[in-house]
């Protein structure tokens, strides 16, 4: 863990909370500038990539009393694919029985519902919208990155993480195996910290570690690529202190949900190295450098 003294790198857009500034603020060398908007300074951000891609904020009702961020992607129209989604869990928006909804479903959503269950996400330009829905007949299940079941203290949260801009190619036996596992245990671990940082996606910058493309239906073109590789990068903060951990799994079309997790994780650092992506870039460098490199499986219940 690494311990930090309210100096500002915590800025949680939900709870309407003030960061503390210090009178001189921690280094930070590598953090996202603000650009349009102030969310990509949220500690969930990785540092963006740009070029090709965008980074799409979705606002939501997150639960009866409260608006604000529900999670962000960052798509590359290259690719046609999201490189990762990032979102914050904490009391606000966890598992709640007494508060929470049901899950969207196209036929019986009333106002809310689109023309299929997987609707194009509406803050992405036209231009890179899907002509329909390359999931379909390719084989593989839409992938939510941000799960459904972490946005169930709102209709409005619950839906936006069916856009297709959300999801990514998942096997089946994956999808339902061995990822909703870890997603299962990343909202017991939420439940347990003051606010668990998030940032999730699949391996599409690397042709190695594509399996393979979804043809567009319409199109007859090659467009969404099949991650060899899926991650989550975890950050987990308790009052002043943090700790972070990352899995690394192997996309396979094979039922691996009774595996240990403890086989799948790594170390933050171990995980840039993987992706080329520099995560929590928006922690001061001291405690980034400390929680990035630190790995203890016991302060996990990862044994």
């Amino acid at each position: 863990m690494a311990a930090c003294g309210g100096d500002g790198e915590d800025i949680i857009v939900e709870r309407n909370t003030q960061p503390k500034v210090s009178e001189e603020p921690a280094k930070n060398e590598n953090r996202n500038a603000t650009g349009v908007t102030t969310a990509q300074t949220r500690l969930e951000f990785p540092h963006l990539k740009g070029g090709k891609s965008l980074v799409i904020v979705h606002r939501a009702q997150l639960n009866k009393t409260q608006d604000g961020i529900n999670y962000c992607v960052e798509w590359d129209t290259e690719k046609n694919a999201q490189r990762w989604s990032c979102y914050q869990m904490y009391s606000g928006v966890n598992y709640n029985s007494s508060y929470n909804v049901s899950r969207y479903n196209a036929e019986n959503n009333g106002s809310l519902a689109a023309d299929c269950q997987y609707p194009n996400d509406p803050d992405l330009p036209e231009d890179y919208r899907m002509t329909a829905d390359p999931y379909k007949y390719n084989g593989f299940d839409h992938g939510h990155i941000c799960p459904s079941a972490d946005r169930l203290r709102s209709t409005e949260s619950n839906y936006q993480t069916f856009y297709i801009t959300n999801m990514q190619p998942q096997w089946n036996v994956f999808n339902a195996g061995i990822w909703e596992v870890m997603e299962s245990q990343v909202r017991t671990w939420a439940s347990m910290a003051d606010t668990m940082y998030v940032c999730k996606g699949g391996t599409i910058d690397k042709e190695e570690y594509t399996l393979r493309y979804l043809t567009d239906q319409i199109k007859g073109e090659n467009r969404i690529p099949v991650p060899r590789y899926f991650y989550m990068a975890l950050l987990s903060r308790k009052g002043s202190s943090y700790k972070a951990l990352a899995f690394w799994v192997e996309h396979l079309n094979e039922d691996h949900k009774t595996d240990p997790l403890k086989g799948y994780a790594i170390s933050i650092d171990k995980l840039e190295e993987l992706t080329g992506i520099d995560f929590f870039c928006n922690l001061p460098d001291d405690i980034e450098d400390t929680v990035e490199r630190t790995l203890t499986l016991s302060s996990w219940n990862l044994k």
